[in-house]
């Protein structure tokens, strides 16, 4: 049975896991659905009652009912690089692959439907609410009036994008910034505009969810630190990642959360306050990991690895220590 991995040729994150496959001797095929009808073909027969598909890759042909799981790790749109591209191949091509893949009956990391939707971050913040994770006052407006009302019940606020990466080639992370108490928010009404309360961060908390096992890290903020540098990916700072424990009830909330998302895998943002509280940010369902594989030495892309390789398609997963916390983490 092989691994199926759905990712462009570039993704440094995927290599981890493939040599964690590799090393355990577990066939993996590895494909990026832009190149279809380039140098990857598919073909699928339904006849006789019985349904025969076939992808082909670099030279490897896996047969579609012989994948155990697939992993939709970063994938480009399908067809993309083909001879003469065009929105309507590229839908004609996703609907062949993945329609075909959706029947195989492998495990999916994370199924596209769930993955759609958790894409959606309106929708991660009522989700977060209803598990009983902590989330900071936020507003999305296209009304500048609510937004300065908004701004007067909470003057301290960020502005985030609503989608995450601007859709350019390559796509350009947007950070979160600062509001000035100066602004009058007029511009919000040319686009919708997502607000949030700031929370006065000790530290930055990346919390990889894989299967049910939680593996936490923690960046703290370094004092003296400038405030206006609120987005951990943009401060500069040299303080690594750490190891770092997780409270039972954010490990509740959050495996509440990916039951209910329909995940297997979730790179989950927090922001720790002066109490120690976790304010949930984002959860991203195809978060890379491996800078904080590099920091912290957590066996992420072996534990990713293990959950792929598994031959059961309903089985337990890996055990986790009572309290919610892998012993990776301490």
């Amino acid at each position: 049975m092989t691994v199926l991995i759905l990712t462009t040729e570039e993704d440094v994150t995927a290599d981890m896991v493939v040599v964690c496959l590799n090393e355990s001797e577990v066939p993996v095929v590895r494909l990026d659905p832009a190149d279809l009808t380039g140098s990857v073909a598919l073909s699928g027969e339904f006849a006789h009652g019985s349904f025969r598909g076939h992808l082909s890759s670099g030279g490897r042909l896996v047969g579609i009912d012989g994948l155990r799981s697939v992993w939709v790790r970063r994938p480009g749109a399908p067809a993309a690089r083909a001879a003469t591209p065009s929105a309507w191949l590229t839908e004609e091509s996703a609907q062949a692959l993945y329609g075909m893949l959706l029947g195989s009956g492998a495990r999916w990391m994370n199924h596209p439907d769930a993955a759609r939707r958790a894409r959606y971050k309106p929708w991660q913040l009522g989700l977060a609410q209803r598990c009983g994770l902590p989330v900071p006052a936020t507003l999305i407006t296209t009304f500048p009036r609510a937004a300065r009302e908004f701004a007067g019940r909470h003057p301290d606020l960020v502005v985030k994008p609503v989608s995450g990466a601007h859709p350019q080639d390559p796509p350009r992370a947007v950070p979160t910034s600062r509001v000035s108490p100066e602004t009058d928010f007029a511009a919000v009404a040319f686009g919708p505009t997502l607000l949030q309360q700031r929370v006065a961060k000790r530290a930055d908390l990346r919390l990889t969810v894989v299967g049910d096992r939680l593996l936490a890290a923690r960046k703290a903020v370094v004092a003296g630190a400038d405030p206006d540098e609120v987005d951990v990916r943009f401060a500069a700072s040299a303080e690594p990642w750490r190891p770092a424990g997780v409270p039972p009830v954010v490990a509740a909330g959050v495996r509440a959360y990916v039951r209910a998302a329909g995940l297997a895998y979730g790179a989950f943002d927090f922001a720790e306050d002066g109490d120690g509280t976790w304010w949930f940010l984002e959860c991203n369902q195809s978060g890379q990991f491996g800078f904080i594989e590099v920091d912290t030495g957590q066996p992420i892309a072996r534990t990713i690895a293990e959950w792929l390789a598994r031959p059961d398609a309903g089985g337990p997963e890996p055990a986790a220590d009572p309290d919610g916390t892998d012993a990776a983490t301490r």
